[in-house]
């Protein structure tokens, strides 16, 4: 009798155990959405923080030259190429020269002749003519000797002065010839001047440089006729190397001369050399809203040329072991001021902090949070609202950068 009793009491514990599993179930789903809900946040820490100011730009020089020509003339020696340095008065280009050489020659040839013909001749004629000179005066003594005792005529003695006066004339006339191709006369200064002359026009058939500089253009081959202003080459003068950056216009307060930059050139991407900001435009162009920015290379690689695209990683700010709080945390930004979210007992508490450097993903807190704060990422929180956080790592760049990007377009035709 009690074995038959009993599956009689089956049905009824297996409908007590499902009712007591159904409550169970329910006061869980009761339990869970009595929860807060999970968001993301934050945990404040102290990390180096460096602002950057990333812009593109171009390898330059302090200025260009033109190397032209002052003559027409044909071409028959080159004699640099491009990518070769030079320096002020080495010759570039050679034109022919036989008609200026001849007139050079020409020109020496009669300051030759002075010296060595007309200027001995000239000066034998004046010992000729002073010896003369003497012997007239020496006869005229005679004639008044004899005159004076009375055994010569008043014709005799008159001859002799005559002589006397053509004497000194013609002393006096090869005086003149001498002096005029004397050392320094005023014939030979003639001659020398045109020898000057034609030694500057015979010059001229040598196109030299006229500044220490790297060829970065040639236009021009032996054979070619040449005229005068036509540009034979190009030099890039010799000087300090820049980078020429066009930076955003949002960026000038971050920016102050002196600023350390490190750059790459995009031929060269496993290659950084170091520059400095030495210049900043007085204006801002219109037409782009970006800033003129110049960077100095004190000691530029050997591989790096005039107009490459380089790529400027300038630091504006630095900050060691700053507390960081990413940028989707901040709200109500005001200034140097914002609110964020701080989790305190559960809840999402409003509190204003003092904000220092700022960055594309972070900033740094001067005031109103300590490292192991939590707080709040961007989404719908409600001041005062019970949340559980689901903490996040720090955006990239927390222990390294916060780039401020100034990535604008190069502009036409540099």
């Amino acid at each position: 009798m009690p074995a038959a009793a009993i599956p009689s009491r089956r049905p009824w514990l297996r409908r007590l155990a499902w009712a007591a599993l159904i409550v169970v179930l329910a006061a869980a789903v009761v339990w869970w959405r009595s929860l807060p809900p999970v968001v993301a946040g934050y945990r404040i820490e102290p990390h180096d923080l460096v602002q950057d100011v990333v812009a593109t730009g171009y390898v330059i020089t302090p200025s260009r030259v033109q190397v032209a020509s002052e003559i027409t003339g044909t071409v028959v020696k080159r004699l640099v190429d491009r990518g070769e340095r030079v320096k002020a008065g080495q010759v570039l280009l050679e034109l022919r020269a036989d008609q200026t050489t001849a007139q050079l020659d020409q020109a020496r040839a009669a300051l030759r002749q002075l010296v060595e013909q007309t200027r001995p001749q000239a000066a034998a004629a004046l010992r000729q003519a002073t010896v003369q000179l003497e012997q007239a005066e020496r006869d005229l003594q005679r004639a008044q000797g004899v005159y004076a005792s009375g055994g010569g005529s008043q014709q005799q003695l008159e001859q002799a002065q005559t002589a006397l006066r053509t004497a000194r004339q013609q002393r006096d006339s090869a005086q003149a010839a001498y002096d005029a191709v004397a050392p320094g006369g005023a014939q030979q200064r003639a001659l020398q001047a045109a020898v000057a002359a034609a030694s500057a026009v015979n010059a001229r058939n040598l196109v030299r440089a006229g500044v220490d500089g790297v060829v970065l253009a040639r236009n021009v081959e032996v054979g070619d006729t040449v005229t005068p202003g036509q540009s034979l080459f190009t030099l890039a003068m010799a000087g300090p190397t820049e980078i020429l950056l066009p930076v955003n216009e949002q960026s000038i307060g971050n920016l102050q001369i002196g600023q350390q930059a490190s750059c790459v050139a995009d031929a060269y991407p496993d290659r950084s050399f170091a520059a400095q900001l030495s210049f900043l435009a007085p204006q801002v162009d219109r037409t782009t809203g970006t800033l003129e920015v110049r960077l100095r290379v004190p000691h530029p690689p050997a591989w790096l040329r005039q107009d490459m695209t380089v790529s400027a990683d300038i630091v504006t700010a630095r900050r060691s072991n700053a507390l960081v709080v990413p940028n989707d945390a901040i709200r109500q930004a005001d200034g140097g001021t914002a609110t964020v979210l701080v989790l305190d007992q559960g809840r999402a508490q409003p509190r204003r902090v003092t904000l220092g450097l700022r960055g594309l993903t972070l900033t740094q807190v001067l005031s109103g949070l300590r490292a192991g704060d939590e707080v709040v990422a961007a989404g719908s929180v409600s001041p005062g609202q019970k949340v559980r956080l689901r903490l996040l790592p720090l955006p990239a760049g927390a222990a390294s950068a916060a780039p401020v990007s100034n990535e604008m377009p190069l502009p036409a035709g540099r």
